[in-house]
């Protein structure tokens, strides 16, 4: 605070009332964080950087469930803390759209480089009739045995964590053979390292656009 220096010759005036040295500190500190609040508050208004995917903090709930892992073993949402999951519902019989998301998603771990370690793969069955731990272990294993893992369950738990996350699946009609396939949501959920829902990735969006929005989670610099 400058220091308020009276002149040599100080002339009363009657015109106004003097206010004392402590008021006029006062009113200086008050501007000083009145100053400070609004630029604060500009400082609040201003856009963050816009994602590249959708954006669905706050609209879905966290990474929870009770499932199967691929070896056979129990596993919850808790297990998977500490990485960013990528959460694709889909099945090993499944003739195109899984392998083709599945083999883009190799494509954004690629472009990841070393950050891929702290990625990974959720690959949940909407099949839980033919996608024994077994056969998915082998599915996503001929993808990346290391970044991803198949996860299976009852009808029950699969139907129930699929209303949670709002993905829709329907079993068609079998052939004579006793073969059918199942009519599934594609997208991909991006779940950050403490679980929580941030961000959804579509067909279309591309391995790079992935990829960017994946560096920023990873890194928390939402």
């Amino acid at each position: 605070m400058f220091p308020i220096i009276p002149s040599r010759h100080p002339q009363p005036n009657l015109a106004a009332p003097r206010r004392s040295r402590s008021a006029r500190r006062f009113s200086l500190t008050a501007m000083i964080g009145v100053l400070a609040a609004l630029a604060a508050l500009a400082g609040c208004t201003q856009r963050a950087e816009p994602w590249q995917l959708t954006n669905v903090t706050g609209h879905l709930p966290d990474l929870e469930f009770t499932l199967t892992g691929d070896d056979g073993r129990p596993v919850n949402g808790d297990s998977f803390k500490g990485r960013t999951s990528l959460v694709y519902f889909g099945y090993t019989h499944c003739p195109d759209v899984c392998p083709e998301t599945m083999g883009r998603l190799m494509q954004v771990l690629d472009k990841l480089g070393p950050d891929a370690q702290k990625v990974r793969i959720l690959f949940i069955t909407v099949d839980p009739a033919r996608d024994t731990p077994q056969a998915l272990r082998d599915y996503v294993g001929a993808f990346d045995p290391q970044h991803a893992e198949g996860l299976t369950g009852t009808v029950r738990q699969i139907e129930s964590l699929a209303k949670r996350y709002r993905v829709a699946y329907q079993m068609e009609k079998r052939d004579p053979n006793g073969n059918y396939e199942v009519t599934h949501s594609s997208a991909v959920y991006v779940f950050d390292s403490q679980g929580h829902a941030r961000l959804l990735a579509t067909d279309h969006d591309t391995p790079d656009t992935i990829a960017q929005d994946l560096r920023r989670i990873i890194d928390d610099r939402s």
